[in-house]
């Protein structure tokens, strides 16, 4: 079966699910593969449960006879076609986001602002790999007038291809850091991954929206058609703006070019996240969103999923950022939480993972930055802070903590909770 055809089966059941226990009636399951499970042998459960057709990529699993079994080649590429095909029915005009930091809190910020004028579809949580990509894309609906899609990396080679898949019209990478070592093998790998989007946009015409004082960015957007933001030392930026405090929530200003002085309290934590709220501003000013709106989208966005929050216990005011971690956004992380006006401070942080070969250093790193930033306790969460040299309290593993915890809970702290998803510190807030 080619594209043409799984398509206009796709239009009469334009809602596909690949996982064999979530079956909306009159979905389409596409058995894929991971490390641990073959989707073929639950294909037959799919329809079972309510799938009108299974799409397979082994043979053997066909009930002889029965044409609900679609069989192909490959079904994950089957599905990122059929996601392209999609995309290029409709026609949408499609801001695809990428970047080490921020790239969730960005998108989220975008879908604000642009939803202020336009039916925006937009990258539900992080569903923003090979899989996830194109299963926001086949979201798309005919009413919808504009999408922001997040595309992550972990390997070079990654947003190439979900660049092919996606064919943004336009693009913003929010920043290049130390994340994912281990499969990009060096900052410069990181470097030339994200810059996999712009290749795709100098090829194609499209426009970037960039942070005109980002040098690591800057050097690789020659030939693009840039709209620029940043600080007022930006030359020709379009939207600049800055910190006004973050005490504990970041308020900022911003303007377009010549334009008037807007002020905006926000409910977000970290000064960081400034760039951020300019990009928003960018994007919106560039799609004819009217400042007013821009300031009421951006100043009524509440994070969540773990992601730069502020959670008030009866026992201590907590700042939960425990969604992800590396290098760069940990530096960022402490040294806003450092320079915050708070009583007691208290930090637990957790590894950081995909480091590869200079995981050790990276983790002592941190661990000097704590030595001499007065915080009034620091907890350590993992291995690779178990192995640094530091004065801290260290824990193999977050069930350490939250027996810790449950012994004697500290009180009465402002405590900053960060570090990899996978060391599960998300659990934390609750008990704190």
């Amino acid at each position: 079966m080619n594209i043409t055809e799984l398509y206009s089966i796709f239009r009469r059941h334009p809602e596909v699910t690949t996982d064999s226990r979530d079956c909306p009636q009159g979905s389409v399951f596409f058995a894929l593969k991971g490390a641990s499970f073959d989707g073929n042998a639950f294909a037959k459960n799919a329809l079972e449960r309510g799938c009108a057709f299974a799409v397979i990529d082994e043979e053997q699993y066909a009930e002889p006879g029965d044409s609900r079994y679609i069989v192909v080649d490959d079904c994950l590429k089957t599905l990122q076609q059929l996601a392209n095909h999609h995309r290029r029915t409709l026609g949408t005009k499609i801001i695809g986001i990428t970047g080490t930091n921020g790239k969730t809190t960005t998108k989220e910020l975008l879908a604000a602002v642009l939803g202020e004028k336009y039916n925006v579809l937009y990258t539900q949580g992080n569903f923003n790999n090979d899989i996830g990509v194109p299963k926001t894309l086949l979201r798309l609906k005919a009413e919808h007038e504009i999408a922001v899609v997040e595309m992550g990396a972990s390997h070079p080679g990654d947003i190439k291809t979900l660049t092919d898949i996606v064919e943004p019209d336009c693009g913003l990478i929010t920043n290049v850091g130390k994340a994912h070592l281990q499969g990009f093998g060096s900052f410069e790998g990181v470097v030339r991954t994200k810059g996999e989007l712009y290749d795709y946009l100098r090829a194609h015409g499209g426009t970037v929206f960039i942070n005109g004082g980002d040098t690591n960015l800057t050097a690789i957007a020659g030939g693009l058609n840039l709209v620029k933001y940043g600080t007022d030392n930006v030359e020709g930026a379009e939207v600049t703006g800055g910190v006004t405090v973050c005490d504990p929530y970041l308020n900022f200003w911003w303007h377009t070019a010549g334009g008037t002085r807007h002020d905006v309290k926000t409910h977000i934590i970290g000064s960081y996240n400034v760039m951020n709220m300019l990009a928003a501003a960018c994007v919106g000013i560039s799609f004819g969103v009217t400042p007013g709106q821009i300031d009421r989208a951006l100043g009524g966005y509440v994070p969540k999923n773990n992601r730069s929050e502020l959670e008030v216990t009866p026992h201590n005011s907590l700042i939960i950022d425990a969604y992800n971690a590396n290098p760069t956004s940990m530096n960022a992380a402490l040294t806003n939480f450092r320079d915050m006006k708070a009583g007691r401070k208290m930090a637990i942080l957790g590894d950081m993972g995909e480091l590869g070969a200079v995981s050790h250093d990276e983790h002592q790193h941190v661990a000097d930055f704590l030595k001499n930033a007065g915080f009034d306790d620091v907890w350590l969460v993992g291995k690779e802070f178990g192995a640094t040299d530091c004065p801290f309290r260290k824990f193999d593993n977050v069930e350490e903590v939250k027996q810790a915890i449950a012994d004697k809970r500290p009180e009465g702290f402002c405590i900053l909770i960060k570090g990899s998803n996978s060391v599960g510190l998300f659990r934390l807030p609750p008990l704190l």
